[in-house]
C-alpha cells in the first residue's frame, strides 16, 4: 500500500532551500501550477490536483504525529479521465480549492515541494514515499529527519495543517 511521511514547513528562503536540493543531485522535475479541489467525504480528504505536471484524483488520510504527517492513500489515479472524476465527484460539496506555484524534485523515492501560496508566503515539503510497503516506516521517517536538517528547518517553522485549513 502507498505510504507516505511528511514533514510540512514554512520557508523563509526558497532559493536556498532549492540550492541545496540541487548541490546534493536531486532531480527538479520543474514548476507546476497546480489547483487542488477539495470534495466532501466521510473520512479523510478527497482531492483532485489540476497541474501542468501533476494531475491526480486522490483520497487519503493523514495521522499527525510530532510535526510528521503519515498518509494512508486510499485511492491514486494518475491523469483521471473528466469521466472518472465525474463519477467519484459529482454529487459531491466542493469545499475549498488552493491555488499553488510548486517546484517539484526528487532524490530517490523522497519528493520535495517547494510551494508558494499567493497571500500565504513560500513553504516546503519532504514527502518520503513507500509505493509497495517495502521501505517502511521507520526509514521514511529517518529519511525526513535527515532531509530536515541538511534544509536546516527549524522545527518552529513546522506546520501541521494542509494548506486548505491555512
Amino acid at each position: 500500500m502507498y505510504t507516505d511521511i511528511t514533514i510540512k514547513a514554512h520557508c523563509t528562503d526558497p532559493s536556498v532551500a532549492a540550492n541545496i536540493l540541487l548541490q546534493h543531485k536531486a532531480e527538479y522535475v520543474g514548476l507546476d501550477v497546480q489547483t487542488d479541489t477539495f470534495y466532501e467525504t466521510e473520512t479523510g480528504k478527497l482531492k483532485h490536483r489540476q497541474g501542468n505536471i501533476e494531475n491526480v484524483l486522490m483520497h487519503y488520510r493523514r495521522e499527525i504525529s510530532g510535526g510528521v504527517q503519515k498518509t494512508e492513500v486510499l485511492l491514486y489515479l494518475k491523469n483521471p479521465s473528466p469521466t472518472t472524476v465525474a463519477q467519484i465527484c459529482d454529487g459531491k460539496q466542493t469545499l475549498a480549492q488552493v491555488k499553488k506555484f510548486r517546484k517539484i524534485f526528487f532524490i530517490d523515492n523522497v519528493k520535495f515541494h517547494i510551494d508558494h501560496l499567493e497571500g500565504a508566503g513560500h513553504f516546503i515539503e519532504i514527502e518520503a514515499i513507500d509505493l509497495e510497503g517495502s521501505l517502511g516506516m521507520d526509514v521514511l521517517r529517518q529519511q525526513c529527519g535527515y532531509y530536515k536538517e541538511l534544509l536546516q528547518i527549524a522545527d518552529e517553522d513546522l506546520i501541521n495543517d494542509s494548506y486548505v485549513d491555512l
